[in-house]
């Protein structure tokens, strides 16, 4: 399967997470959770390819070395946008592809919870909801199926609106994304990947 992941410019991203760490270095800590999160991604056998959908690549280029593709965000400067843009992109490439939409932002992934949610959607369309049970993670497309992102406020419902299925298992690290200083503690518990864990020692 495939992936998609899009990202603001670091200095514009996570703005509820402002704070967190001392102004100037906010945009580094933005660029270390979507490290954190590619590093994970990168590492998943069932993962073949990750399109980086970008704001600004020149400012992601650094991400580039970690084997994902980036590439300059559409004309519609929209989170759902930028999911469809990196999915046609890669059905040029494979129109029967399982592809999905992934959080920039989950910087105590494991490859053994994306693995296993793409086991449990057995080639359905799926998403998994984030811990709060509100937001989505990430949603799959069924094979040579349209995606149909539907994120940003109450995403989780309107996926399974939808028709997408909800995921059961547990997967604590891929239900763990990072919008609040209070969702950073709590990926810390988690255990985080090297490049947020170095913002913090």
């Amino acid at each position: 399967m495939d992936l998609v992941v899009p990202m603001k410019h670091p200095r514009d991203g996570k703005s509820r997470l402002r704070g967190a760490v001392e102004p100037d270095r906010h945009p580094a800590l933005v660029l270390a959770l979507a490290a954190d999160t590619l590093a994970a991604v990168t590492s998943t056998a069932r993962v073949r390819r990750v399109i980086l959908v970008a704001a600004d690549p020149a400012a992601l280029a650094e991400l580039a070395e970690m084997g994902v593709e980036v590439v300059a965000e559409p004309a519609e400067q929209t989170l759902n946008a930028a999911f469809r843009h990196g999915a046609d992109l890669l059905r040029k490439d494979d129109p029967h592809a399982v592809v999905g939409a992934l959080q920039a932002d989950l910087p105590a992934l494991r490859a053994i919870d994306l693995t296993e949610a793409i086991a449990e959607a057995g080639g359905k369309r799926a998403f998994v909801a984030d811990r709060q049970g509100t937001g989505t993670t990430l949603l799959l497309s069924a094979p040579g199926a349209p995606l149909d992102p539907r994120f940003g406020p109450g995403s989780a419902r309107l996926h399974q609106a939808s028709g997408a299925v909800p995921l059961r298992g547990r997967l604590p690290s891929l239900r763990s994304d990072v919008d609040t200083p209070e969702d950073l503690a709590h990926v810390k518990t988690l255990g985080v990947g090297k490049h947020t864990a170095e913002l913090f020692t």
